[in-house]
């Protein structure tokens, strides 16, 4: 037997989720049931309203089910016997629907219940485990609002009680972590349901927003990164140009004015191309890296939207690099050793996961164009040491792109970081950019699109998650705290701020009335790395009392010293 995967698990527990609805409930129609990284769920249209009270007969169900142990048996088979089969389930015949005419058509079958699927599946449902239903949500059938609500029923699978529970403490320390409640706690922004995906950054949130792209601007100049900036207003003229109005428009804002139609950009790639096209290049300026932290606006379905991670406005590190074609293997490698050198930063260089993007069905440009730009980049890839897994029919519709997944603290993975390579967009049939070769001639340049962090408004709910609101000395955005002891301390605390300020440190006094172990409990809360009590023997003998938040009491130290321990900390970035 083989090795049973966890979405084989997971798939096969959806359908027998499905199965267990029908056997508990009268009149169900069933929709899809896919795996997801965390588990699966499972769309259902029955007169029943299900609740969480609903969860343990229906769990009782699965588990009976389970152990009967009964093959997932797999058939190909007409479109008329697939038809037969599904026979009553209206969303199963209208998705048959969707399946071309002449393509066979693949079912699964376990016990008495058939699903329309290609798998894969366990071979027995009792390889599946033990399976736990979360939660019930609304979701409109093929995601459209204009269609029928159903409702969702979300749920994990474990091969074991024992690791049953190490997921559900696993679920419960990322609610503990999560950056929307976390976001509140610490003071960092809000969201307002009145402004749907858009972030209201407060004073301390903002401080890291900054810090994060003071960080990432020395990173680029030290790379050979000019900084520039676009128009967050562009005639559709121009997105039709580059194709982005064909492909993109649905997630477009659009508004008029003079009678001439604009459109809020989605993706900064058409302005860094308007800057190279200003004036007449040489193949002496190539390649032209030019970094933007260029405002987006996407027309998110609001459904979609998830705090801080899913927004309709966000910025990302975005560049944009136009060379040779010679030139694409060095600039790829060059990004991947920007990209793993920023990621150590954060902690995240073990474990980072590389995937290859190839062509999608909905492109432009010619298969030979497209296969040659693939072989390029994973030549690339290959060359600054890195490996990779395909991912077959993912690139973006004007090139093929290496996608960068990272681990977190908890091992859930993110895909941040992206480098696109495109043919398409400097062409005569799309921006027409060019460049005077050195044989004299005109050119069409390549351009790469790439994010190290992608959306900093996402990365940065990426590290509040993994950080779990405890970010590292440098960027946290209150670093030291002053204490003082009673109000015969505070010209001493004050003079204390004054010297950490001055050396470039985010600090406060905390002058309330409180007692010094309300106010330690308080900075303890707020998540402040250092804190400084000071009191007047401190302030006779020159010292202050450091306590840290990950080694605890540091006993008194003179200022000097404590400035050297907060150089030496913000160096590292531990």
């Amino acid at each position: 037997m083989s090795e049973i995967s966890e979405q084989q698990r997971r798939h096969s527990a959806a359908h027998l989720t499905a199965r267990a609805v029908q056997n508990v409930f009268e009149d169900v129609q069933v929709d899809i049931g896919p795996a997801t990284d965390e588990g699966f769920y499972y769309d259902f249209d029955l007169p029943h309203r299900l609740t969480p009270d609903d969860f343990p007969k229906i769990e009782a169900e699965i588990a009976r089910l389970i152990a009967l142990d009964e093959p997932f048996v797999k058939r190909i088979v007409s479109r008329d016997e697939c038809a037969k089969m599904l026979e009553g389930q209206h969303y199963k015949l209208e998705r048959l629907g969707d399946i071309p005419e002449g393509e066979d058509i693949s079912t699964y079958t376990v016990g008495d219940y058939v699903e329309m699927c290609r798998g894969p599946h366990v071979e027995h449902s009792g390889q599946i485990g033990v399976v736990k239903l979360m939660r019930v949500a609304g979701s409109y059938y093929r995601g459209d609002e204009h269609n029928k609500m159903l409702q969702r029923i979300y749920g994990i699978v474990a091969k074991d009680e024992a690791e049953l529970k190490a997921v559900l403490d696993r679920i419960e320390e990322a609610k503990r972590r999560d950056h929307r409640k976390l976001g509140v706690e610490l003071d960092l922004f809000h969201l307002d349901p009145e402004d749907p995906g858009q972030i209201f950054w407060h004073p301390r949130g903002w401080s890291i927003y900054v810090a994060l792209q003071d960080y990432m601007r020395a990173k680029l100049v030290k790379d050979g990164y000019q900084e520039v900036n676009t128009p967050a207003l562009m005639p559709r003229s121009l997105w039709e140009r580059s194709g982005h109005w064909d492909h993109y428009k649905a997630n477009m804002f659009i508004t008029e004015s003079e009678k001439r139609i604009f459109a809020v950009k989605p993706m900064n790639c058409p302005g860094a191309l308007e800057i190279f096209k200003s004036r007449m290049r040489s193949y002496k300026d190539l390649p032209l890296r030019l970094a933007e932290f260029g405002h987006c606006a996407r027309n998110e379905p609001s459904g979609t939207l998830h705090g801080i991670m899913r927004v309709r406005g966000f910025v990302q590190d975005d560049a944009h690099i136009i060379c040779t074609e010679e030139q694409i293997e060095e600039e790829v490698a060059k990004f991947c050793r920007l990209l793993k050198d920023v990621y150590k930063d954060f902690g995240f260089d073990k474990n980072l996961l590389v995937k290859l993007s190839t062509m999608p069905e909905d492109h432009v440009g010619d298969e030979a164009t497209w296969q040659h730009a693939e072989s390029a980049l994973a030549a690339a890839c290959k060359a600054s040491g890195m490996e990779y897994v395909i991912q077959p029919g993912e690139g973006a519709f004007y090139g093929p792109k290496l996608e960068f997944t990272l681990i977190d603290a908890l091992g859930r993975a993110w895909q941040c970081g992206t480098i696109q390579l495109d043919y398409q967009l400097p062409s005569a049939e799309r921006l027409n950019a060019e460049y005077v070769g050195p044989d004299g001639q005109k050119h069409h340049p390549v351009m790469l699109h790439r994010a190290v962090l992608g959306s900093l408004e996402r990365f940065i709910g990426i590290l509040i998650e993994h950080y779990a609101g405890a970010f590292p000395l440098w960027l946290s955005p209150e670093q030291v705290r002053v204490l003082p002891v009673s109000d015969k301390a505070l010209g001493y605390a004050g003079k204390v701020s004054e010297t950490l300020t001055a050396a470039g440190y985010r600090v406060t006094v905390d002058a309330s009335a409180d007692k010094l172990g309300a106010k330690i409990r308080e900075a303890t809360m707020q998540k402040v790395p250092y804190q400084v009590v000071v009191g007047p023997r401190d302030e006779a003998a020159g010292t202050v009392s450091v306590r840290s938040r990950s080694a605890g009491d540091l006993g008194a130290m003179q200022m000097d010293g404590f400035l050297e321990r907060l150089a030496g900390e913000m160096d590292s970035r531990v």
